[in-house]
């Protein structure tokens, strides 16, 4: 009997076949064979119905062709997309591109790649979920008709290659807001009076002349003069000890978001790297047990797991740390998304006993980070919480009061799966009125911060609150922002452009709706309750088209037009378009037409003419390895590194700065470069990796 399975990804693909016998068939789809064209609309609205025109891409042609192929020759045809809303509408358009009944072709699903999720989900298959692929074709028609309605009338008001999205610009509004608020502060200023008791006691002053002092109670300099000179002149005493002991509660173990903000704090990933790492542990890796799938899918917004793997982590954690590092009963956690899917399982690994110290012989670097990461959320989620006991001493003079914190770790719990724990900060042993010694008394001046910009973890724990978007569109709508050049990325901070200001302006003024994250989410919750048949698709559509396209001809008569390009008379050197001079918030500047595809600017002077942009300076005694070029110093987002002269026509990079040091291997003689390596400088060489000690 000869069956078909049909996947999205190579990789799954030969995962899977290596769990299956030769009666067994696996092919990629690679990715979505069937979608609205490119080039049109490709939606028709006929009396309140829209019909997509789905259309095979053309660099898809080749494979349906190979799939519809091997359908004809097996006995089963089953598909096996991702467990989501986008696979199942894969699934849906692989059926009717091959010429299946999309109702009646046999639909496999699992959380994780391994041999018995496999064959569990042969054993029981379904149908494609009829409703889930509504969901998805409604989000589709809808980002469509923003995209195609909407962004052509931007591009005609402010700039051309402008555009604008139903969750890009919710987003977009509140990385802009978070500036205006930037811009808008006006710091205040503030004083404290820190002590220092018996030469180590840290500790603030939080009561005055019988006032309760907070942050913000101080407000002038002459205030914390007069009470420094007071206080300096008294003498102090213990008036209160207190030890109070606290637990520190598990974490529940990853969905999409949290592993997103996590990889960015701790291992320093952005969202779409973060992705692409845990699509490749999700899609299969070499292991001690074989190629297979080593964590569950990545895209989801659920805390459930399966009773298995809670079970196997009891069991890993009872004979890895012990009995008092295991609660009596297992943990259990829920999302707090009202649109969650607690169908789906939280992210986890699916070998408990894969653990990082194995995976070390067998995972790429990135995706070991990434997988420790997984592992220990998820081992630590079902073990013992930490137990800490808070003390606090009270000093005591005539006229003020001042406290000292610390803590003290008594049971470290779920810590222990992390190697560490924060440190402690412990009190001395004093007894009350104890007479203590005001070792130093100082009044410091503070001045009110404004917020901070949002960086991409921030940001995506924002519109998750707000619930805008789903796990999947995350990573995809910053990286968005950024293509466009809505926002630049500096330091980890998201920062927005001019342009970013003007279009959100204009939809704030004449598209409330696309802008307001209430109405961005409310858009979501319709999409959950088409997917669980509770909302007609085709009514969702309609309540949003047609008063939006009334706006958007009413916009086309109305907005005024805040173009302030003015021809130059001159091509673009690069592509031969006009340039145009603009205004942006540092002054007038003159860049190409063709933006955003071709992203050309020359600096002005304050006379109007061009000027030359600083062309970087060549290096003495160095030549490229690859061409013998040059080599200049060069700055980009993520810091300093070295590059050819001659870019873009040689692309040789160095992160490294050449010295005049020559290698001495056999043939080579380039210049070496002097790096800090495991605490040790060496120089290593730029061309053929040659090291030597410094």
């Amino acid at each position: 009997m000869k069956n078909l399975i049909i996947v999205e990804s190579p990789t799954k693909a030969r995962t899977i076949e290596n769990f299956l016998g030769k009666e067994y068939t696996v092919i990629a789809s690679k990715g979505h064979i069937r979608d609205l064209p490119k080039s049109s609309f490709g939606i028709k609205v006929e009396e309140q119905i829209f019909i997509p025109e789905y259309r095979v891409s053309r660099d898809h042609s080749k494979i349906v062709k190979e799939i519809k192929d091997l359908a004809k020759k097996s006995d089963r045809v089953f598909i096996a997309t991702d467990e989501d809303r986008e696979g199942e509408a894969i699934g849906y358009h692989i059926a009717m591109a091959i010429g299946e009944d999309p109702a009646e072709i046999p639909r496999i699903v699992f959380h994780e790649i391994t041999k018995k999720a496999i064959d569990y989900s042969l054993e029981n298959p379904r149908n494609i979920d009829l409703d889930s692929v509504n969901a998805q074709q409604a989000r589709r028609l809808l980002d469509r008709i923003v995209g195609y309605r909407l962004s052509p009338l931007i591009a005609s008001k402010i700039q051309k290659g402008l555009s604008a999205g139903r969750v890009q610009s919710s987003s977009l509004k509140i990385v802009v807001d978070r500036e205006r608020e930037i811009k808008a502060f006006i710091p205040v200023e503030y004083w404290s009076l820190d002590a220092l008791f018996e030469k180590s006691i840290e500790s603030i002053m939080v009561e005055f002349e019988g006032e309760k002092i907070d942050k913000m109670t101080i407000s002038a300099g002459d205030r914390a003069k007069y009470a420094k000179e007071k206080i300096d002149k008294e003498s102090f005493v213990v008036g209160a000890l207190e030890k109070k002991q606290r637990k520190t509660s598990t974490n529940p173990p990853f969905m999409t978001s949290t592993l997103q903000q996590t990889a960015s704090s701790v291992i320093g990933f952005g969202p779409r790297k973060t992705m692409m790492v845990a699509q490749t542990l999700y899609e299969g890796v070499k292991t001690d047990k074989g190629v297979t799938g080593v964590i569950t899918y990545m895209r989801t917004d659920s805390l459930n797991v399966a009773a298995e793997a809670i079970e196997s982590a009891r069991e890993h954690i009872l004979s890895s740390f012990g009995d008092k590092y295991l609660p009596s009963k297992a943990k259990y956690y829920k999302s707090k998304s009202k649109g969650a899917q607690e169908a789906h399982e939280a992210i986890r690994p699916t070998i408990i006993s894969f653990t990082p110290q194995i995976a070390k012989g067998f995972l790429k670097p990135d995706d070991l980070k990434l997988y420790t990461l997984i592992y220990n959320r998820f081992v630590a989620s079902q073990m013992t919480d930490a137990l800490f006991e808070s003390q606090s001493i009270i000093f005591e003079s005539k006229s003020s009061k001042f406290k000292a914190s610390g803590r003290k770790l008594i049971f470290d719990g779920f810590y222990r799966v992390f190697g560490a724990s924060d440190k402690d900060k412990l009190l001395p042993t004093l007894e009350k009125n104890q007479k203590v010694e005001l070792s130093e008394l100082k009044a410091n001046q503070h001045f009110t911060e404004p917020p901070s910009r949002y960086s991409e973890a921030s940001l995506i724990k924002k519109m998750e609150s707000l619930e805008i978007g789903r796990p999947s569109t995350y990573a995809p709508t910053i990286s968005l922002l950024t293509s466009r050049a809505y926002i630049e990325i500096e330091k980890k901070q998201l920062i927005p452009s001019e342009n970013a200001f003007k279009v959100t302006e204009l939809l704030e003024k004449h598209f409330a709706n696309i802008v307001d994250s209430n109405f961005t989410s409310g858009l979501e919750e319709s999409l959950d309750e088409i997917a669980e048949g509770k909302k007609d698709w085709q009514k969702v559509l309609w309540d949003f088209y047609d008063p939006f396209i009334k706006e958007v001809d009413d916009g086309k008569k109305n907005i005024k037009s805040q173009k302030i390009a003015i021809p130059t008379g001159e091509k673009c050197p690069k592509c031969s378009e006009e340039l145009l001079k603009r205004k942006g918030r540092y002054g007038e500047f003159i860049a190409c037409s063709g933006f955003p595809k071709c992203k050309y600017t020359q600096n002005i002077d304050g006379e109007g003419n061009m000027v030359d942009k600083k062309v970087p300076e060549v290096l003495p005694d160095v030549s490229c390895p690859e061409c013998g070029g040059g080599i200049v110093e060069r700055k980009s987002r993520r810091g300093k590194f070295y590059g050819c002269a001659n870019y873009p026509k040689c692309k040789f990079i160095s992160t490294y700065e050449p010295t005049v040091k020559k290698c001495e291997a056999d043939g080579c003689g380039y210049v070496m470069a002097k790096r800090l390596l495991r605490k040790k400088d060496i120089f290593e060489c730029i061309k053929c990796k040659n090291r030597v000690d410094a």
